[in-house]
C-alpha cells in the first residue's frame, strides 16, 4: 500500500519545516556496517593481542613494593625528640612524634646517609635477548667498588661478562663517554679534556679498571646468589639522583585505629631491594634514636662527674680540718652533747645543700638556653624535676630556631615571616623562663624555711664553749659537704643508669621480607585491554566518522518519514550488461518489481479526470547516474507489455541515452523536432514490442531549456496523448537544471528515481518542499539499485526476497551461513 500524502501540510507550518530533514546519524545502518566489516574488528583483536603479549613478555618492567610496620614509644623524654605532651601543651593533635619520625625517614640527611652507607648510587642490571632486568646487589655475584676520589661518568652503561673464573670482560658503549665527569667527593661536576673511547677490558677480582672517565675494582660477593645471570650491567647515578629517586619510592602511613604505628613502604624494579632498604634504613633510624635520646644523659652524666670531682675535694678538705681538730684540739669526746639539736642542724643543712646543687644545675640549664647551645644541654632530673612543659618548650625553641636559619636564607630581617618566627621564638621563650622562674622561686623558698629552722636549732648551741663550738662548726660543715657528694653521686648514677639502660623508642613489629610478593605494576592485564580496546576502536571510529560524513540515502524508512512522498517501488540492482531488464528478463525479480510500479501508477492517476487522452508519466531524478533512463525504459517496456499503445520520450536533450539500448539511429530525435528540422514521423520508432515506440534525444542543441518549455514541445505532448495511451518522459535531472519542473505542469504523474546509497539526502529538500507546497502534484519515489542482500528495506515492491524459486536469480541464490545455522536449528527441532 502505498504512503498517503499529508493534506494537512499547509496548515500546519511547524510540520512542514521537518520534511526532507533526514537524521544525522542511522544508528541501524551503522550497526549494519559494523557487522558487515566485522573481519577488521577480529583483525584488529588480533593485533592487539598480540602487541599485548609481546609488551609483557618482554618489555613491561615489573614493579614490586615491601613493607615495615613499627610503633613509636614515648616511655622517655628528650629535647631532641618530640614527646606526647606536646599535644597537650600546645594544643595540637595527632601523632607528632610519628609525624616526625615521617619527616625523618623521606629526609634527605638521612636518604643520603643511606646511599653512601650502602653504594645505592650503584644501581645493577641484566640483559636478555629483548628485555632488561633490575637486579639486586645481593643477586649480584660480584660488587662494584667504585674509587671515590677518582672522577667517575654517570649513567653509562658498564656490562661485565663472566670469562671464567674470577675474570670478568669489562664493555663500554661505542658512543656516549663524556667530558663531564661526577666527583663523589664535592658531588658536583668538573670538565677534563677530551679522550679516546676506552677500550674493553678483562680484569680480575679485586683489580682495579682504569680509564679517563672510570676507576673501579670488583669484589666477590660472599653469598652465593640466588638467581644465575649472564652478564651484569652496572650504572652509576648521582648522589642527589639517587636520593631523590628512593624518596620518590617511599610512602608513610599510620594505623587507622593506633596511631602509634606506623607502616613503611617501598617501591622499586627488584623486591629484594626494598626489603634491603627498608630495614636497613629503620635501623640506622633506630641508631640515631637512641644516640638522640642519650645526648642529654651523657651530658649529665659528665656535668655531674665534674661538680663530683669538686665536691670531693672539698669533702676531703673539710675532713682534714675535722681530724686536726680531733687529734690536735682533743675535742672529739664533748661532754654534755644535744645529740638531737646536733642531728637536726645536720639533717636540715643536708637538705639545704642538695638545693644549692640542684639551683647550679639550674643554673647551667638556664645558661645553656640562653646560649642557644641545645647539644649541651642537661637533664631536669640533675636539678632534681621532670616538667613536661619545660621539655616540650625546649623542643619547640629547638625546631624555631632550626626554622629560623633556614628562613634566613630566603627572608630579609625585617619581613613578615621573620618577625612571625622571631614572636614564636619569643613565646617559647618565655614558657622556658616561666618554667624555670617556678622552680628558682620554689628552692630559694626552701632555702630560707631551712635557714630559719637551722637559726632557731643554734640557740641550743650558743652554751658551748667557743672551742667546742669551733669543733660543732667543723663537723656540721663536713656532713653539708657530705650530703652534697652523695645527692650528686646518687644522680650521677641515675644519668649512668639511664645510658646503660636506654633503647630506642622505636619498635619494629613486621621486619620487610621477601615472601614472593607479585607485582603491584604495571597492570599488564589493564594495559592489555587497552591495547586491545584501542585497535579495536580504529575501525569502530573510522566507521563511525564514515557514517557521519556519509549523506547517502540508505534507509527506505527514514527516506518515506522524511519526505511523505508516496513510494512507488523498489528496484533491486541491475546485473544486466544493459538497460533493457523486462524485455531480456522478464521472470527476474526486478521485472516484477516494475510490474509491481505499473500497478501502483493508478494510486498517482487515479484523481485525474477521464477525457479519454493519453496518460503523461515524467521520471526525473536529482542528478546523473541515479537510474532515471533505465526506470523509464523499464517502465514503458512493461506497461507496452500490458497492451497500452506507449511511446518513450527522451527528453534528456543534455545527455541522451535511449537509443544505444533500442539500437536506434540517433541522427534525428526531439531536439530536431522542435528546431522544425523534421516532422514527427521521422523521430518516432518503432520497438520489438509492438505496442512501445521510441522518440530518441537527438543531436545535443546549444539551447536545450528554450527548446522544452517551447510551445512546439507542448504542442508535441499534446498531439501524442491523442495516439497513446501512456506518454513516458525521460526528462532531465531536477538537481541540476529546472526543466523537469516545467514539464511537470503538463503531466499526469510524475517518479523522483532515488538511487540506493547514492542519492545525497540533501537533494530531496527542493522535491519535498515543492510536493508539500502543492506546486507538483501527483509525485511518487521509486528506490533504484537496491542491494536485496542485505534485507534493509521497507516492505514495498519487489526487487528481493531471493531463495524461493520463483524468480529467475533463485537459480544462483545461496543463503547466508547465519540462515543455514537458523534452519539447521529449525530442523533438527522439528525431528519428530
Amino acid at each position: 500500500m502505498i504512503p498517503e500524502k499529508d493534506t494537512k501540510v499547509g496548515k500546519n507550518e511547524p510540520q512542514k519545516d521537518k520534511y526532507g530533514s533526514f537524521a544525522l546519524f542511522d544508528i541501524e545502518h551503522f550497526v549494519r556496517r559494523i557487522l558487515k566489516n566485522w573481519y577488521w574488528f577480529v583483525l584488529m583483536l588480533f593485533i592487539g593481542y598480540v602487541i599485548s603479549w609481546v609488551y609483557s613478555k618482554y618489555y613491561a618492567q615489573s614493579i614490586y613494593a615491601s613493607n615495615l610496620s613499627l610503633s613509636i614509644s614515648n616511655n622517655t623524654s628528650s629535647y631532641f625528640t618530640p614527646n606526647q605532651s606536646i599535644n597537650f601543651i600546645w594544643g595540637q593533635n595527632g601523632n607528632q612524634d610519628g609525624v616526625y619520625l615521617k619527616k625523618m625517614l623521606l629526609s634527605r640527611s638521612h636518604n643520603e646517609f643511606l646511599v653512601k652507607e650502602l653504594d645505592l648510587f650503584v644501581n645493577y642490571s641484566t640483559k636478555g635477548i629483548i628485555k632488561s632486568t633490575y637486579i639486586d646487589k645481593t643477586d649480584s655475584p660480584i660488587f662494584l667498588q667504585i674509587d671515590k676520589k677518582h672522577l667517575q661518568q654517570i649513567n653509562y652503561p658498564i656490562t661485565l661478562i663472566p670469562k671464567g673464573g674470577d675474570s670478568y670482560e669489562v664493555v663500554l658503549p661505542e658512543e656516549g663517554q663524556s667530558t663531564s665527569l661526577y666527583s663523589y667527593e664535592s658531588e658536583g661536576f668538573q670538565s677534563i679534556n677530551a679522550y679516546a673511547k676506552p677500550a674493553n677490558k678483562i680484569i680480575k677480582i679485586n683489580e682495579w679498571y682504569n680509564s679517563p672517565n672510570l676507576r673501579f675494582r670488583l669484589l666477590r660477593n660472599t653469598e652465593t646468589p640466588k638467581i644465575k645471570v649472564d652478564n651484569i650491567i652496572v650504572t652509576l647515578g648521582s648522589v642527589n639522583q639517587s636520593v631523590n629517586d628512593i624518596v620518590s619510592t617511599i610512602g608513610v602511613e599510620f594505623d587507622k585505629e593506633i596511631g602509634t604505628i606506623m607502616i613503611i613502604n617501598k617501591r622499586g624494579f627488584n623486591l629484594n631491594s626494598t626489603v634491603n632498604f627498608l630495614n636497613k634504613s629503620v635501623a640506622e633510624l633506630q641508631k640515631k634514636r637512641l644516640a638522640d635520646k642519650n645526648i642529654v644523659n651523657k651530658n649529665t652524666d659528665l656535668y655531674l662527674q665534674n661538680n663530683v670531682d669538686n665536691i670531693r675535694k672539698k669533702l676531703d678538705s673539710s675532713a682534714a680540718v675535722l681530724n686536726y681538730l680531733k687529734t690536735s684540739e682533743k675535742l672529739y669526746n664533748i661532754k654534755d652533747r644535744d645529740e638531737k639539736s646536733l642531728d637536726k642542724i645536720k639533717e636540715l643543712e643536708g637538705r639545704k645543700a642538695d638545693i644549692v646543687s640542684k639551683i647550679s644545675s639550674l643554673n647551667n640549664i638556664k645558661n645553656t638556653l640562653q646560649a642557644q647551645d641545645f647539644e649541651k644541654m642537661i637533664s631536669t632530673n640533675a636539678a632534681g624535676f621532670e616538667d613536661g612543659f619545660f621539655s616540650a618548650s625546649v623542643t619547640e625553641l629547638k625546631a624555631l630556631y632550626a626554622k629560623k636559619r633556614e628562613m634566613a636564607m630566603i627572608y630579609k630581617p625585617n619581613s613578615e615571616p621573620i618577625r612571625e618566627i622571631n614572636r614564636l621564638i619569643d613565646e617559647a621563650k618565655a614558657g622556658s623562663s616561666g618554667s624555670l622562674r617556678n622552680y628558682y622561686t620554689k628552692y630559694y623558698d626552701e632555702i630560707n624555711k631551712i635557714d630559719q629552722q637551722v637559726a632557731e636549732a643554734n640557740i641550743d648551741l650558743n652554751s658551748y664553749p667557743e672551742k667546742e663550738r669551733k669543733y660543732l662548726d667543723a663537723e656540721r660543715g663536713y656532713s653539708m659537704i657530705e650530703a652534697t657528694y652523695n645527692s650528686l653521686l646518687g644522680r650521677q648514677n641515675e644519668a649512668q643508669m639511664k645510658v646503660a639502660t636506654n633503647q630506642s623508642d622505636i619498635t619494629v613489629i613486621d621486619p620487610a621480607k621477601n615472601l614472593g610478593q607479585a607485582p603491584i605494576g604495571p597492570n599488564v592485564k589493564a594495559i592489555k585491554m587497552g591495547i586491545m580496546t584501542g585497535l579495536l576502536l580504529l575501525p569502530f571510529l573510522f566507521i563511525l566518522i564514515g557514517e557521519v560524513l556519509d549523506n547517502k540515502i540508505r534507509n527506505i524508512k527514514e527516506l518515506l518519514s522524511a519526505t511523505k512522498i508516496p513510494l512507488l517501488g523498489v528496484i533491486g540492482n541491475n546485473s544486466n550488461e544493459n538497460m533493457l531488464t523486462v524485455l531480456e528478463h522478464p521472470k527476474s525479480s526486478v521485472s516484477e518489481a516494475f510490474r509491481g510500479i505499473r500497478a501502483s501508477m493508478r494510486f498517482l492517476m487515479e484523481n485525474n479526470r477521464e477525457d479519454g487522452k493519453g496518460k503523461t508519466i515524467l521520471v526525473t531524478s536529482s542528478i546523473g547516474g541515479e537510474g532515471k533512463t533505465y526506470i523509464s525504459i523499464n517502465l514503458a517496456s512493461v506497461i507496452g507489455l500490458s497492451d497500452k499503445k506507449t511511446i518513450l520520450l527522451g527528453m534528456d536533450l543534455r545527455k541522451p541515452k535511449i537509443f544505444g539500448d533500442f539500437k536506434i539511429d540517433n541522427k534525428y530525435g526531439i531536439s530536431n523536432y522542435l528546431t522544425g528540422e523534421v516532422g514527427i514521423e521521422q523521430i518516432i520508432n518503432n520497438t520489438n514490442i509492438p505496442n512501445l515506440d521510441v522518440a530518441t534525444s537527438g543531436p545535443i542543441p546549444p539551447n536545450p531549456s528554450e527548446l522544452l518549455m517551447s510551445k512546439r514541445n507542448i504542442k508535441f505532448i499534446e498531439e501524442l496523448k491523442e495516439k497513446y495511451d501512456f506518454i513516458i518522459i525521460d526528462s532531465p535531472p531536477v538537481g541540476l537544471v529546472a526543466d523537469s519542473y516545467e514539464l511537470m505542469k503538463y503531466s499526469d504523474a510524475n517518479i523522483y528515481v532515488v538511487r540506493h546509497e547514492y542519492t545525497e539526502k540533501y537533494m530531496l529538500k527542493m522535491i519535498t518542499e515543492k510536493y508539500h507546497n502543492e506546486e507538483i502534484n501527483h509525485l511518487g519515489l521509486i528506490y533504484n539499485d537496491y542491494n536485496t542482500k542485505q534485507g534493509y528495506g521497507y516492505g514495498y515492491g519487489y526487487g528481493y526476497g531471493y531463495g524461493y524459486g520463483y524468480f529467475d536469480e533463485d537459480k544462483n541464490y545461496e543463503e547466508p551461513l547465519l540462515i543455514k545455522i537458523r534452519n539447521k536449528i529449525q530442523t533438527i527441532f522439528n525431528k519428530k
